[in-house]
């Protein structure tokens, strides 16, 4: 009887290791039209990366995109938000999780069009550079990141702070 104590026991303190070492899923509400396949694939990208995904079908994106006041050089295909930030277009997991570490004084981040090779719109070989910025309630956007290809064809990322 003690021995199957002390096994429940470790069982229990092992538990709450693996808890504390596991990230908490971070809740975010993706809109998107019911036709869109590269949403979805951004979707997955997501859950993969421990992001517990509400998906919104609509056929009226552009009214999503008014109601958050989303600036029109950032349109994307799908909108999302999470904690109060907007999130447009393929913005990847690991820059979701840096705004949301951070906590800067912005309305959300972009990445505008559909640029080739980002989550959800990968391509095989064919990849694109592109840019996460971040905007204001005002409109007003800069870089919060930016992707280069190297002679491997593979993303350098690069913080940045350029102003537009």
């Amino acid at each position: 009887m003690r021995a199957l104590s002390i096994l429940v026991f470790l069982q229990l303190v092992l538990a709450s290791f693996v808890s504390v070492a596991e990230p908490a899923q971070h809740e975010i509400k993706v809109y998107r039209d019911p036709d869109c396949q590269c949403c979805h694939k951004w979707i997955n990208h997501l859950e993969q990366n421990k992001f517990n995904v509400i998906d919104v079908l609509t056929r009226n994106m552009s009214e999503v995109k008014s109601a958050v006041k989303l600036p029109s050089k950032m349109a994307s295909c799908h909108t999302a938000v999470i904690d109060g930030y907007v999130i447009e277009g393929h913005v990847p997991a690991e820059e979701i999780y840096r705004l949301l570490t951070e906590r800067p004084d912005i309305a959300g981040l972009s990445v505008p069009q559909m640029p080739l090779g980002t989550p959800g719109m990968e391509m095989g070989e064919r990849k694109d550079p592109f840019i996460v910025f971040q905007f204001d309630k005002s409109g007003q956007y800069s870089v919060f990141s930016r992707y280069e290809l190297d002679e491997h064809n593979q993303y350098l990322k690069h913080q940045g702070h350029e102003k537009h």
